[in-house]
């Protein structure tokens, strides 16, 4: 068994004296776990790093066997960040989402997803791009939000809540009478006022809004912690924003 493919490298354990047991999300071939060997060398240890963008070989005798990774860098995210510990703990966190899924079951959506919103780490629009990146984690895991028109009366304006029982937006008139039981709707997440810079209190609501639907979904059914990363990229916006 043999195939090539783009990957993010999301984690790595030492095997042996220099080797790497890697854990890489690619396009076509989802997570897959494979031997990195050399890994530790001083060559190819600074392509190991989480976020990274790969190209990828993996061989193996039969498809079951854990098989043996060849990688070479692509885009040297880690490095971009290594002195920003907003991005930084993002790179971190979205990997860590990752790491979730089933292995060796495809996502080319969400690897486009996650590769475009690693492009934007560093820069202002980071956030939201992680915002949109969980939003399409939470529709490739079968828990697909419907931010575009309203479950009460079907209009797709003056949209501000989220039901957290059905996923789907609420125009503001239509969730005044409940909005202590509904999410916050940030503005930038509707489709007439999108943008990549939306002001800090929106950004609050949207992690607020996907972090709700990720623990109650996504991490309750796996029983597994949301990423710790997570927390530390919430908590590092919210003082960059004070």
């Amino acid at each position: 068994m043999r195939w090539a493919d783009d990957g993010i490298f999301l984690s790595g354990r030492p095997h042996g004296e220099s080797s790497v047991i890697a854990d890489i999300f690619t396009r076509e071939n989802g997570r897959t776990r494979g031997l990195v060997k050399g890994g530790r060398s001083r060559r190819i240890r600074p392509i190991l790093q989480t976020g990274n963008g790969l190209k990828v070989e993996w061989r193996a005798r039969l498809d079951d066997q854990l098989g043996v990774y060849t990688a070479e860098l692509t885009e040297a995210t880690a490095s971009r960040v290594l002195d920003d510990k907003l991005s930084l703990a993002g790179v971190t966190a979205l990997a860590g989402l990752l790491q979730i899924l089933p292995e060796r079951d495809p996502h080319p959506r969400l690897f486009d997803a996650a590769r475009d919103c690693l492009e934007a780490a560093g820069e202002t629009g980071f956030p939201a791009s992680f915002v949109r990146f969980e939003l399409r984690f939470l529709d490739e895991l079968g828990f697909g939000l419907n931010l575009t028109t309203c479950a009460a009366t079907g209009r797709s304006d003056d949209l501000a809540y989220v039901s957290p029982k059905s996923g789907q937006a609420v125009s503001r008139e239509a969730g005044e009478a409940y909005r202590d039981r509904l999410l916050a709707l940030p503005a930038f997440l509707s489709s007439a006022q999108g943008t990549d810079q939306p002001c800090h209190a929106d950004l609050q609501s949207a992690f607020a809004m996907t972090g709700y639907f990720l623990g109650a979904h996504v991490f309750t059914e796996t029983g597994k912690p949301i990423p710790r990363a997570r927390e530390e990229f919430i908590r590092l916006l919210h003082r960059r924003g004070d």
